[in-house]
């Protein structure tokens, strides 16, 4: 028990490393979208710190686990941490969203070191997610396809589909992590289009479906843990998360997707951070 405490609370303070780093990489430019990338920092945190079998000096190992971002532009929380975890210099952070560099605003494979799937097309993500699994489960891999879907573009009926065919060709090595903001784009998601129950409408797919606080490292921990230990079936994990999520301008507020920020309201927003941080180290 105290092993496994011990665990949360270096990826807890992992987690909160990761949510700085990204602060500071949006600080650079005074704009981007904030708020997608800060749900997702726990989720990212414990499948980095815990589950994913990758190898930063050979990206391409081809027996590694995936992780596709289909919600591309939360790639700054994934840029963070691969730079953190040694897939390129920190120094290369500061390319975000330039003209000519290797930090897109969304995902893209052929630029950055450690990124398994271009992305950003939202709704798209889940079906690439399950041609790698599926590819990979027939070549024999003893490995994992974690894909990152937003609700948002739950309202694409392409992902309906993907999870009508991982059911019936067992893809039991594919897990897909709905952050469940209730924001998207244009909009609260049940105003847009609401879907409702999402974690009981995948399971009627026949989906092993987990339900959880997105933000609790414990929880995210069991569920991805329980996926790893389900046989024949995908799990999906649905995790309720607040859209910027630990930041203090953009936590709480409709317009949050892609946002423009002053220095000012960054200092605070990194001061407040790096508490936490502290906090969480101490």
């Amino acid at each position: 028990m105290l092993e496994k405490e011990l665990k949360m609370k270096e990826l807890r303070a992992y987690a909160e490393r990761i949510r700085v780093k990204t602060l500071e990489v949006f600080a650079n430019l005074g704009f981007g979208h904030v708020g997608g990338a800060m749900s997702v920092v726990e989720a990212v945190a414990v499948l980095y710190g815990a589950f994913l079998r990758v190898d930063p000096k050979d990206p391409n190992w081809l027996d590694r686990d995936k992780i596709i971002m289909s919600k591309g532009h939360a790639g700054p929380t994934l840029y963070a941490t691969l730079a953190m975890k040694g897939f390129f210099p920190e120094t290369m952070l500061r390319e975000l969203n330039q003209g000519g560099g290797r930090l897109p605003s969304h995902c893209d494979r052929n630029k950055t070191p450690g990124i398994d799937m271009t992305t950003g097309s939202l709704g798209q993500g889940i079906s690439a997610a399950i041609g790698v699994a599926l590819g990979d489960k027939m070549d024999g891999r003893d490995s994992r396809t974690y894909v990152i879907i937003g609700d948002g573009e739950l309202d694409e009926g392409q992902n309906w589909e993907g999870f009508m065919f991982a059911n019936q060709y067992k893809l039991d090595n594919l897990v897909a992590i709905i952050d469940a903001n209730g924001q998207q784009l244009d909009g609260y998601t049940k105003d847009v289009m609401d879907t409702g129950d999402i974690a009981a409408k995948i399971k009627a797919f026949g989906w092993n479906v987990i339900d959880i606080d997105g933000h609790n490292i414990e929880a995210l921990y069991d569920a991805f843990t329980a996926a790893q230990e389900c046989a024949g079936k995908p799990t999906a994990v649905v995790m309720h998360t607040k859209k910027g999520h630990g930041c203090s301008f953009a936590e709480g507020i409709l317009s949050n997707h892609h946002i423009n920020f002053t220095p000012e309201q960054m200092a605070e927003a990194l001061e407040k951070a790096k508490a936490k941080l502290a906090e969480a180290e101490a």
